[in-house]
């Protein structure tokens, strides 16, 4: 017998952005919270559910997929055991037959009626819904580890703030679910802001922060209000204009929560030491940065934190923001320091701000002489960093520049261009 496409799942995949691998990866993830146990899944189950070969998964696999899509089985398209027919029917219908046909057709309907808009009777959205976001989240934070500033990042990330704001929609909620929707939106456009930031388009992070900013307020949440204007500082030092940058993280430093939460006065301060670095303010960036050390070091790491906080909470971000400061001050020596410390406090799956942190490390050792040292630094950022982020890419060209002026005609020239060439010759974007 042939076998039926599931249609509507497909559909939901693809409105969502889901390859059958990462939402492989999503129900095995669920499973774990559910079971204990991880989902043993990949990419050609999901392709078995799609092509209609499994029709009905097993209970707990139906569970999962649930809590990660907020749909029940049946409105994915999926039919339970008996309700079809097990063989061809008879060319003239029997009573039994002609019950089982109007009960799939009734499931249909069903289903239909379900995506139909303003059709489906109203639910009442909790905090599963707002947990499936988080996990959501908490990939899109992964992934910029991975790969920072992408387009496509950007992009995944606003449109699960316009679904964080549709459930706003979809039925009825707690204040307390209805506040931590408007959080889950704002810190999913915060990510956009983020990745439009690192890659490079700030006309798109402004856009992105305006809209962060008022949803952050709708929220009344305070970590997500600190990230959000954190950002604002960064993309002002980013784009030359201190006195701005100063400001936006002026904001953050004073908001409630880092008085309640020394690891948040702790980045607050540190942030502002990267930015008095690009102001030329050497006394003040060590004030700031003694403040940073000393409120981490009255930090309660154990307690739970947003997970955009991990490099935080571990100290790698004030050694990078240190590291930043100091490079820009021309204080080289320190910032070869830091830029060491940073390295090893990193955890291997923040493969952006290593890539970024050896480049600053390079142009350290350069500025202080060991041009063969920081070319072979440089040598390490993995090419498919070096070509297709635009940061490191931009950071990259500059050490280029710095060492041609420094070392002119030399063999260690030499040897950078020949890597620069092979590199973009092998991954041309």
């Amino acid at each position: 017998m042939n076998t039926a496409r599931n249609t509507v799942l497909e559909a939901w995949m693809k409105e969502h952005g889901h390859s059958s691998n990462s939402l492989a990866d999503a129900v095995n993830k669920a499973l774990e919270r559910l079971t204990g146990r991880t989902g043993g899944l990949d990419g050609s189950s999901v392709r078995d559910w799609k092509a209609g070969r499994v029709k009905w998964p097993k209970t707990a696999t139906r569970k999962a997929l649930e809590d990660v899509t907020g749909l029940s089985a049946t409105a994915l398209g999926f039919v339970p055991r008996g309700r079809a027919p097990s063989a061809p029917a008879p060319p003239q219908e029997d009573p039994e037959t002609m019950k089982r046909r109007t009960l799939v057709g009734g499931i249909a309907a069903a289903v239909a009626a379900a995506a139909a808009p303003g059709t489906a009777p109203p639910r009442r959205i909790g905090m599963n819904d707002v947990d499936r976001l988080q996990t959501r989240f908490a990939e899109i934070i992964a992934s910029d580890h991975r790969q920072g500033g992408r387009l496509g990042l950007e992009q995944r990330a606003a449109a699960l703030a316009d679904e964080a704001l549709n459930l706003q929609n979809a039925g009825s909620a707690s204040q307390r679910v209805r506040s931590n929707l408007y959080a889950a939106a704002a810190a999913f456009r915060s990510s956009a802001m983020w990745a439009a930031i690192d890659g490079r388009r700030y006309g798109d992070a402004k856009a992105h922060m305006r809209e962060a900013q008022a949803l952050a307020e709708m929220s009344g949440d305070q970590a997500i209000k600190f990230r959000i204007w954190s950002h604002a500082g960064t993309m002002y030092r980013h784009m030359g204009r201190p006195a701005d940058a100063l400001a936006a993280n002026d904001v953050a430093r004073n908001l409630h929560i880092t008085r309640r939460d020394p690891l948040f006065a702790s980045l607050g301060h540190a942030r502002q030491a990267a930015t008095l670095g690009l102001a030329g303010d050497t006394a003040a960036v060590q004030r700031a940065l003694g403040y940073a050390q000393d409120t981490l070091g009255r930090a309660d790491r154990s307690l739970a934190r947003p997970v955009w906080m991990t490099a935080a909470c571990d100290g790698a971000e004030l050694e990078t923001l240190a590291l930043a400061a100091h490079l820009r001050l021309g204080n080289f020596g320190r910032a070869e320091a830091h830029a060491h410390r940073s390295l090893t406090l990193l955890r291997p799956q923040m493969q952006r701000d290593r890539a970024i942190n050896t480049v600053r490390l390079a142009h350290a050792q350069l500025a202080q002489g060991a041009a063969e040292a920081a070319t072979a630094t440089a040598m390490k950022v993995p090419a498919i960093t070096a070509t297709r982020h635009a940061r490191v890419s931009r950071m990259l060209q500059e050490f280029g520049a710095a060492l041609r002026a420094t070392a002119p005609g030399s063999c260690t020239v030499q040897t950078w261009n020949e890597h620069t060439s092979a590199v973009w010759r092998a991954f041309r974007p």
